[in-house]
């Protein structure tokens, strides 16, 4: 398959949908957790985080359009500042997916997916207990993009990661923990590992065939 810009806009709309999330590959599962500031909690899938920087830790992640109803999610970070990011392994993907669906305001996802839920060390949002990697934010800015999504950036205030998933050099083993990426909109595929290669300088790359 070849398209052209004017033929994908010609595409049948659930397919061009469906093709379009797909095409970026695999991106990371994560559940956010926040609570309103009259203490509704609520968590919901996203498959939009990314890293910033580490010194100072930042993490970012997208957000679509708020409607004239806006959503429980940014809502409540705007309210409170803090929210959680909790990475989805594969004993919980089918509960993690169906928060994504729009329940009634101050409906609990933690409740309708049967979610657990846990407060660590006084942060105000939620986390989800069954994450293996829990990750405290607090919201710093929120930037308009050109199709009306917010890229919400938030600094990393706390992490819970269990130590027998880290190495000595800092580094995650997410196939240990049963991690999950979504490939489009509900698809999910397991993480393994493949390999692990050096940090790399211009005099040490190899001769390569």
């Amino acid at each position: 398959m070849q398209l052209q810009k004017e033929e994908i806009e010609r595409l049948e709309r659930k397919f061009k949908l469906n093709l379009i999330n797909s095409i970026s590959g695999v991106k990371p599962a994560n559940l956010i957790g926040t609570k309103s500031s009259t203490n509704r909690e609520n968590v919901a899938i996203f498959s939009s985080v990314v890293h910033l920087g580490s010194n100072p830790a930042q993490l970012a992640f997208i957000m679509r359009p708020q409607t004239e109803i806006p959503r429980d999610t940014y809502t409540n970070i705007l309210e409170t500042g803090f929210y959680t990011i909790n990475h989805v392994s594969e004993s919980f993907i089918k509960k993690a997916h169906y928060t994504s669906a729009k329940l009634e305001r101050g409906e609990s996802e933690f409740d309708r997916m049967k979610l657990e839920k846990e407060y660590i060390a006084d942060f105000y949002a939620p986390f989800v207990k069954d994450s293996a990697v829990k990750i405290g934010m607090k919201h710093m800015d929120s930037i308009p993009l050109p199709n009306g999504c917010l890229f919400v950036i938030g600094s990393v205030e706390m992490v819970v990661i269990p130590d027998h998933t880290i190495n000595d050099l800092g580094q995650l083993d997410i196939e240990g923990y049963s991690g999950v990426g979504i490939s489009g909109l509900n698809t999910y595929y397991g993480l393994n590992k493949l390999d692990s290669f050096p940090y790399v300088s211009e005099d040490e790359i190899p001769d390569f065939e």
